[in-house]
């Protein structure tokens, strides 16, 4: 085994004792800080390939050759060493172990162009003897993730390794990154060059209202004739560092009158220019915190028991709503476990798939009748167990989605959701999530934010005993979700929903005339009658309620 220790700058080789758990170092090949080095038997002699890593040349863009009979040395250089040294993106840092493929040997390599490990180039080894080497670049075509930073390799993919199987089929390792290197010091820097600017303005806002005035005493400015008292002076006299900061404030002092000559408060003009510097500081204090502590950008999936899974995101629309959905496939595709997009077109003409900005898989599935049950139609088609119901007027972060799904395989026979409600069994009307609040409790989650288990759920809002409360549905075009809880609770006596609490959430139905919920007096009065029929079919929701803040993450405040 040949880790890389160019820290050590040697090149060590470690022999095994027990496979795979201890090894013991045999011996050092060379004396030089070599990385991502390997060592290849090729027409009959031994290769070693690296680069060396140092604060000097073009790292990245150096590689370096040498051979001998035996893979324990000693090493001779190649007459042509180095071979490369160029610019990092070309590909000379090797990317992984060399390998073959009918009869060709091929080398991987990094291009560092934009960082560390970008992408990775294959290179067909044409001539590789002791006095030359010749490699030609082939094309790799690799698909790259469009899910940007929350894809598993959103920043870059640099280190691979292939190996054909005794079938004839080949398996590759690729190592992937979703930040790029170095990533966490530039945003930290960033971060605080914002924070040093939004100080900047602020003392110029200071200067510019004069408040400098109102804050520096006048007895520390430098030409101030006034009585100081003996105190003071003294003071003054033993602090050198005093009399430096009399002299910067009094200049300061000075500026506030030339300043409100030329941008008077009062005006019209000086109003919209201390507006803009006042907006300048807040988009910098965001700017600020988000780079020192709203962590690398990628909004990454959470595991459960080391394991990572996806789900479908299933969305309901028409053509009346046409620029939500675009703006919503747009969005939540680029979430790490959105493994497909589910649009059910309940009514008009359906768009392409290709008219959808989409980082992954998109199915429309048109429906012959406009009726809200087709949200939870059994599909076979459906890849994954979990679903997310998503309305396509609801925006949230991926990292609420991905914290739902996480939860959700916790409890996979609950309803996991983002809008909890709370029904009185005996007062019977629907109210928002004020009145879940006020009784400090939830009893139902909103599946138009909700993941649940696709076939438990959807084979059971089809089942005969949901035949009366799909009817109810059509009648009303209202309350499927209402239905869904109801159905839940019926079939167990334990909690049955889970609410986790999102950082934030837009509803753009507000934004348009196009929503069944757009008056909310008459939608509550609906829902009301729902849960009167629902109550009658199904049985009351009396004695269910369960507590905000019951988790130790407490993702449900």
């Amino acid at each position: 085994m040949m880790p890389e220790s160019s820290q050590k700058g040697e090149l060590r080789l470690y022999r095994v004792t027990n496979f795979p758990l201890e090894w013991e170092l045999d011996r050092v090949i060379m004396k030089k800080p070599l990385i991502d080095s390997f060592i290849i038997d090729h027409n009959g002699e031994y290769w070693l390939f690296g680069s060396e890593h140092s604060s000097f040349g073009t790292t990245n863009g150096r590689l370096e050759i040498w051979y001998s009979s035996s893979p324990l040395g000693p090493w001779k250089p190649h007459k042509k060493n180095p071979i490369y040294n160029t610019y990092r993106s070309f590909g000379a840092r090797n990317g992984g172990r060399p390998f073959r493929y009918n009869g060709n040997l091929y080398r991987i390599g990094q291009d560092c162009g934009e960082t560390y490990g970008r992408r990775v180039r294959i290179f067909k080894v044409e001539v590789l003897s002791r006095v030359d080497y010749k490699e030609v670049e082939v094309p790799f075509p690799f698909e790259e993730s469009s899910k940007g930073r929350n894809a598993w390799n959103g920043a870059r993919y640099h280190h691979l390794d292939v190996q054909q199987l005794k079938s004839g089929e080949w398996v590759g390792v690729m190592d992937g990154d979703r930040v790029p290197s170095g990533d966490s010091v530039h945003r930290f820097l960033l971060g605080c060059a914002s924070v040093a600017a939004v100080s900047g303005l602020i003392l110029f806002l200071g200067v510019l209202l004069g408040a400098v005035n109102c804050i520096i005493p006048l007895n520390w400015c430098a030409d101030y004739s006034g009585k100081r008292s003996d105190t003071l002076i003294a003071w003054e006299r033993a602090n050198v560092f005093s009399s430096k900061l009399r002299r910067v404030f009094s200049r300061l002092n000075r500026v506030p009158s030339f300043l409100r000559s030329w941008i008077k408060p009062n005006t019209f003009a000086g109003r919209s220019v201390l507006t803009l510097i006042f907006a300048l500081g807040v988009a910098l204090s965001c700017t600020g915190v988000t780079f020192i502590y709203g962590g690398s950008g990628a909004e990454e999936p959470y595991s459960w028991k080391g394991q990572f899974s996806q789900f479908t995101l299933l969305t309901m629309t028409y053509d009346a709503r046409l620029w939500n959905l675009k703006m919503f496939v747009n969005h939540y595709s680029r979430c790490a476990s959105v493994k497909e997009i589910l649009v059910v077109w309940n009514k008009g003409i359906p768009p392409k798939v290709s008219d959808l900005n989409s980082a992954v898989p998109v199915r429309i599935r048109v429906e012959d009748l406009n009726s809200l049950n087709n949200r939870f139609k059994v599909d076979p088609l459906i890849k994954t167990r979990a679903v997310l119901e998503l309305d396509d007027d609801i925006m949230m972060p991926c990292d609420d989605v991905e914290r739902g799904f996480m939860l959700w395989r916790q409890h996979p026979d609950r309803i996991v959701g983002f809008y909890p409600r709370y029904v009185d069994g005996s007062r019977l009307e629907y109210s928002g999530e004020k009145y879940a609040r006020k009784n400090k409790g939830y009893n139902m989650i909103l599946t138009g934010a909700a993941f649940m288990d696709s076939q438990v759920a959807f084979e059971r809002y089809w089942s005969e005993q949901a035949k009366p409360g799909r009817e109810v549905v059509d009648k009303y075009f209202n309350c499927e979700d209402v239905l869904m809880n109801f159905l839940y609770a019926n079939a167990s006596s334990s909690k049955t929903v889970e609410y986790v609490r999102p950082a934030w959430a837009i509803d753009t139905s507000k934004l348009s005339s196009a929503a069944i919920s757009r008056d909310t007096n008459v939608h509550y009065k609906i829902r009301s009658e729902c849960l009167r029929k629902f109550s009658d079919m199904y049985g009351s929701m009396r004695g269910r309620r369960w507590e905000f803040d019951s988790r130790k993450d407490r993702w449900d405040v």
